[in-house]
């Protein structure tokens, strides 16, 4: 009996889970955790030094693959518009609005060649305007509440998204103003 339980102890504590931490405050710029570099070094095809902020690829690990959930704002379940509100409060430390309808006018439009990571994406589905939002990452990628994956990272030019590509721009200022509805 001593023995199985110095076998499950020595189990328990040589098993090393990675896992995001958030480090810095909203706003600062972090060195990421080398894992989270490789991970989306390799997803998004750069160099690992090009993965330079920390807080937005800890965000993202830690929502990735959660839930769609339309009017969700946790773990359990969370909706695009949420996300993305979520990902400006916390990585960048700027409130916009909760709905996508009115964050769509919080930002200054930019081409697509001039999107920088952090800059809002829009999409018109199902025939309606602005109805979904993601967050530009770099080298063409977004992160996204996709309704059928949940949270992930994919290639705004991807045939799926990219034909319902309507605009994107950067977060005006005035916008940190907002209150959350």
């Amino acid at each position: 009996m001593l023995l199985l339980a110095l076998v499950m102890g020595v189990l328990f504590t040589s098993c090393k889970s990675k896992k995001a931490v958030m480090k810095g405050s909203p706003g600062e710029v972090v060195r990421p955790q080398g894992f989270i570099a490789d991970k989306y070094a390799e997803l998004m095809g750069v160099r690992n030094d090009e993965i330079t902020n920390g807080r937005l690829y800890n965000f993202i690990e830690q929502w990735y693959a959660t839930p769609y959930k339309f009017g969700g704002m946790d773990h359990d379940g969370v909706d695009c518009s949420g996300l993305t509100m979520l990902l400006e409060q916390q990585v960048y430390s700027i409130n916009i609005p909760r709905m996508t309808s009115q964050q769509v006018n919080a930002i200054k439009r930019k081409y697509e060649d001039e999107l920088q990571e952090g800059d809002l994406v829009f999409f018109d589905f199902d025939g309606k305007k602005f109805s979904h939002v993601g967050v530009y990452l770099q080298n063409g990628y977004i992160v996204h509440a996709s309704s059928r994956k949940g949270v992930i990272v994919v290639r705004l030019r991807d045939p799926s998204m990219y034909k319902y590509f309507s605009r994107g721009g950067s977060v005006i200022m005035s916008a940190n103003m907002a209150q959350n509805e």
